[in-house]
């Protein structure tokens, strides 16, 4: 099983030592991001540090930490599923599409996430941080 987090999830990882850092750090296999993943974290840079209350070094050896237990996926691979993964998603958030066109690669893959909305379609699994932990 392919296990794809969305931003807020790996968000939450960062900003919070909590039980989401804990199974992203502990986990076994890897998870699943599409490679917009760089982007995302430079675009929220400062927002992400400020609320961490981590310095930038400390942030910075997190994030390598976190990203070693992710593979990254190119927008090469997701590019085919992107038409099939906004019909699932957009009356939902197209900003997901994504993260539905990663799961959608990999077969057998869910989405971790804990956008309750989300898991109103239907073509995709998701799994909420409670659920996870229950899953892995």
């Amino acid at each position: 099983m392919n296990i794809v987090i969305d931003s807020n999830i790996l968000f939450s990882a960062l900003i919070k030592d909590s039980f989401t850092r804990d199974i992203i750090l502990k986990y076994t296999g890897f998870f699943l991001f599409p490679d917009f993943i760089f982007e995302e974290v430079e675009n929220h840079k400062e927002e992400l540090l400020e609320k961490s209350k981590l310095n930038k070094p400390d942030f910075d050896n997190l994030l390598r930490l976190i990203l070693k237990k992710v593979f990254i996926v190119p927008n090469e691979v997701l590019s085919p599923y992107k038409k099939e993964a906004l019909e699932i998603v957009k009356d939902i958030d197209v900003d997901d599409v994504m993260f539905a066109a990663c799961a959608l690669a990999y077969p057998n893959s869910i989405i971790w996430s804990d956008d309750k909305k989300l898991k109103k379609q239907s073509k995709i699994k998701i799994l909420n941080t409670k659920e996870i932990i229950n899953f892995i």
